[in-house]
């Protein structure tokens, strides 16, 4: 029903502002699964965004689709020209989000979906303020984040202590987003998503044809006697 509703609101008769769709969780918390399992359903349409980092790459990550993989030079021209629409460092490395491809897909009425930390966050939603919905994903607890992160094999163990320990400092920030889920279960928080989704795109603020379309509804003729 979700997926239906979807598409029917990508195609609804009133132009809509597009939105920025940010998740946020501890590293081992869910929330690449989750962002990438949701921009891969047409029915939203969504666009990834890719964020360029000083990281070095995994194993399993490919550049330009999970991450723009640049060194500290080019990343701090980015940031001296004010081409990032956020930046942070984290971890050691730096993590940052063009500003350009978003600006203009919102305008053009398309949503992105942002896989990014709180710091992150604090600045998207310092700059585009009312297009930014934010949700933080939980762990249903520490003990299942540090099996997560064993179960990945991509980091060391003195990195997965590292990543523990900050994941408390992450935490503590959950009372800054809009919505906040358990990922306990990865089926129910997808579609706890796409719920959400779906309720932000009928935001009266949002849709910025509405206007328009209710002096229409109003122009009209009153309805013809039975």
């Amino acid at each position: 029903m979700v997926a239906t509703m979807g598409s029917e609101l990508l195609n609804a008769p009133v132009a809509r502002r597009g939105l920025v769709l940010i998740l946020s969780s501890p590293s081992g918390a869910g929330k690449t699964t989750l962002t990438r399992a949701l921009a891969q359903r047409p029915e939203w349409g969504l666009e990834l965004s890719v964020s360029v980092t000083t990281r070095a790459r995994r194993p399993s990550e490919i550049d330009g689709q999970h991450y723009r993989f640049i060194d500290r030079d080019a990343f701090e021209h980015l940031r001296e020209r004010d081409d990032l629409l956020e930046w942070a460092e984290v971890h050691g490395n730096y993590y940052g989000t063009p500003r350009s491809p978003v600006e203009k897909a919102l305008a053009a009425g398309r949503d992105m979906i942002f896989d990014i930390d709180y710091q992150g966050t604090r600045q998207v939603r310092g700059k585009l303020r009312d297009d930014v919905v934010t949700v933080f994903i939980l762990p249903p607890s520490m003990a299942e984040l540090r099996r997560r992160l064993e179960r990945r094999a991509e980091d060391s163990a003195e990195t997965i202590e590292r990543r523990l320990l900050n994941a408390r400092t992450e935490i503590e920030r959950w009372s800054e987003y809009d919505y906040v889920l358990v990922n306990d279960d990865l089926d129910r928080s997808f579609k706890t998503l796409e719920s959400i989704l779906a309720a932000e795109h009928l935001r009266r603020e949002r849709q910025v044809g509405l206007s328009g379309f209710v002096g229409r509804l109003l122009a009209e003729g009153g309805a013809s006697p039975a």
